[in-house]
């Protein structure tokens, strides 16, 4: 059986993403440990880092579009977001007590989960699972895999089963 190749288009716009989603990462990760305002993150982040070489480190070409409407999503549904991850992570870990890297990338994949319908959710889960996999330990990324996936199964329960 011949292999099935993903169109160069396709495969360009995804890599696009997955760069927007971990710029995003570090941008709302900058911006809750530096206090860091969403116009400067943005101007930073557009000028510096998309696209270009930081500390020996190439940055893949983001989907700047998609990485401006993560970060201003997060920032603009925050309240909302956070008391939906808190109620999906174990009990007696607020989302006050994880770690800042770890905050950004569930309100990241959350916000997509619940406003990005153009993009499934299980990839939603996959590449914030990835995104999180270059930052820690591969115990937390399974906590961040299970919250996403209970997050996915409250907005989009014909994608993921309810259950």
């Amino acid at each position: 059986m011949a292999d099935i190749k993903k169109p160069a288009a396709a495969e360009k716009k995804a890599n696009r993403r997955g760069a927007a989603r971990l710029a995003a990462v570090q941008a709302l990760y900058q911006m809750d440990i530096a206090g860091a305002g969403i116009n400067d993150i943005f101007a930073e982040f557009e000028s510096h880092w998309l696209g270009n070489e930081v500390e020996g480190d190439t940055y893949l070409p983001a989907e700047a579009a998609f990485f401006r409407d993560v970060v201003s999503g997060v920032v603009r549904d925050q309240k909302k977001l956070d008391p939906l991850i808190d109620e999906a992570l174990s009990k007696g870990w607020p989302l006050k007590r994880i770690e800042a890297i770890l905050r950004a990338v569930l309100r990241a994949g959350a916000y997509e989960l619940q406003h990005r319908k153009d993009v499934p959710g299980r990839v939603v889960v996959s590449e914030y699972v990835d995104v999180a996999n270059a930052f820690v330990d591969r115990e937390e990324t399974g906590m961040v895999n299970a919250v996403l996936d209970q997050i996915g199964r409250q907005f989009r329960g014909d994608e993921f089963g309810r259950g």
